[in-house]
């Protein structure tokens, strides 16, 4: 700012000069110099928002997200895909029941299973609750009568008897044998455990003796489950007779009939078993092919 020479100037006292103010003029100019600055900073702000603005509406117009990882536009319902399943898909199989085991151990014909004194006696001990017997000879023949004595032998002939298995059992100075008579149908079998007495031929062997309740009274018992009859006789092997007050060979013939009873039943479980895991097999193997 400059001004001509001569003209009007109030000084400190108030008197009039030629000479400039230089001070003054310093001040003015300096306060000229911070307006243009705050001028040039907010022109500055306004121009750097207007460029933002700008390239954010460039963004939200094109689609596309910032380069920082921004939110994006979520996608419509036509843009996703379908999920694929994870799950592994089964075709339904259609198992039938389980088959009853006693129809295994009732009918001839699914009753197929081989019967030896193997399988039926496959323990080289009976045990029976807390009681345990070792086994001493087993034995099978188809000439029923062959094992039997008085009254059981005709019956087992007049009902029919395929075969009968025994199999002894000896421990504390008593044993028993026991006897499986197989037959063609559960009333044949039924009718033998009620017909007579029940006098089924005892196993010797295995430190049984050959006298084994041979001329002295020994416990018999019969029962019958299935197409099966089952026999029990027990006694002491020094031939001692078996009295009603008695409990070793009362409880040795108990546990065999008990253990005849498990074997039997046992047989059709097994057979049951085995025949569920065929239908079960052959199921899945339809339901692949379908």
């Amino acid at each position: 700012m400059s001004f001509g020479q001569g003209g009007p100037f109030d000084g400190p006292g108030g008197s009039s000069s030629s000479t400039p103010d230089w001070g003054a003029l310093a001040e003015e100019s300096e306060a000229q110099a911070r307006r243009k600055r705050r001028l040039w900073i907010g022109g500055g702000a306004l121009a750097t928002l207007a460029v933002a603005g700008i390239v954010t509406a460039a963004v939200m117009a094109s689609g596309g997200g910032s380069a920082g990882g921004g939110p994006t536009a979520a996608p419509t319902a036509s843009d996703q895909a379908a999920a694929p399943d994870d799950k592994p898909s089964f075709p339904d199989v259609s198992v039938p029941p389980p088959p009853n085991p006693r129809d295994y151990i009732t009918d001839p014909k699914k009753d197929t299973a081989p019967l030896t004194p193997a399988t039926l006696f496959p323990q080289k001990t009976m045990v029976v609750g807390e009681h345990s017997y070792p086994r001493t000879a087993t034995a099978t023949t188809k000439d029923c009568t062959a094992a039997a004595q008085g009254a059981l032998v005709s019956s087992l002939s007049h009902n029919g008897c395929k075969q009968l298995l025994r199999a002894t059992y000896s421990k504390g100075g008593v044993a028993v044998t026991i006897g499986v008579a197989v037959f063609d149908s559960p009333a044949r079998a039924a009718k033998v455990m009620n017909e007579g007495r029940p006098n089924l031929m005892p196993l010797a062997g295995g430190g049984v003796p050959s006298d084994f309740c041979q001329g002295t009274k020994c416990r018999m018992a019969t029962n019958a489950t299935g197409r099966y009859a089952y026999f029990t006789i027990a006694g002491y092997l020094n031939g001692k007779d078996v009295t009603g007050s008695e409990t070793r060979a009362r409880q040795i013939a108990r546990d065999g009939g008990a253990y005849a009873f498990a074997q039997i039943t046992q047989r059709g479980k097994d057979q049951a078993a085995k025949a569920a895991e065929r239908q079960l097999k052959e199921a899945r193997r339809k339901a692949g092919h379908s």
